[in-house]
């Protein structure tokens, strides 16, 4: 399978890659692309972190199963995803816009949260025994459905799917 994510979100996401960017935008990088050449290795995906502006080059390796790009001058790194999910894949981003795009290319939206939680470096999350109450005021109107109460959509399973190709781990649907 093929990842396309966007760097620099997934980065500042990430309280630890977060530190290593302080230290410069290079650290920060090269911790994503570690992180992202051990996913490569267990799961077997290929991986495109893109970034925005111009880096070493426009296109260079970030190790075995990554690939790094960086945006032209002339366009964002958001128009690049964009371009890319054309081909199929997986968008792992927590921009709406370029989750979107991805969505209406064809390719899978993953949440930035999402793939630390399945990679491993997600801050911790809440345990089963702990629940967060809503109140129901919170909650958007719900539409009749047909069907399985319990079945996960259609683009709930298919990013469910993707993120079982990373390992175990994570947060269950």
């Amino acid at each position: 399978m093929r990842w396309l994510v966007d760097g620099y979100n997934v980065i500042r996401r990430s309280p630890e890659l977060a530190s290593e960017e302080r230290v410069s935008l290079e650290a920060g990088r090269q911790a994503l692309c570690r992180l992202l050449a051990r996913a490569a290795q267990s799961s077997g995906d290929e991986f495109t972190a893109v970034f925005d502006g111009s880096g070493a080059g426009s296109a260079t390796s970030g190790g075995a199963g990554v690939r790094v790009l960086f945006s032209s001058a002339r366009e964002r790194a958001d128009q690049v995803l964009a371009r890319l999910a054309v081909q199929g894949g997986a968008v792992v981003s927590n921009d709406r816009e370029v989750r979107r795009a991805g969505e209406r290319a064809g390719a899978i939206s993953i949440s930035t949260d999402d793939f630390l939680a399945r990679v491993a470096l997600a801050p911790p999350m809440v345990t089963g025994t702990e629940t967060m109450e809503k109140d129901e005021e919170d909650e958007p109107p719900r539409r009749t459905k047909k069907g399985n109460p319990r079945r996960l959509s259609k683009k709930d399973r298919a990013a469910s799917r993707a993120l079982n190709r990373l390992g175990p781990g994570g947060r269950r649907q």
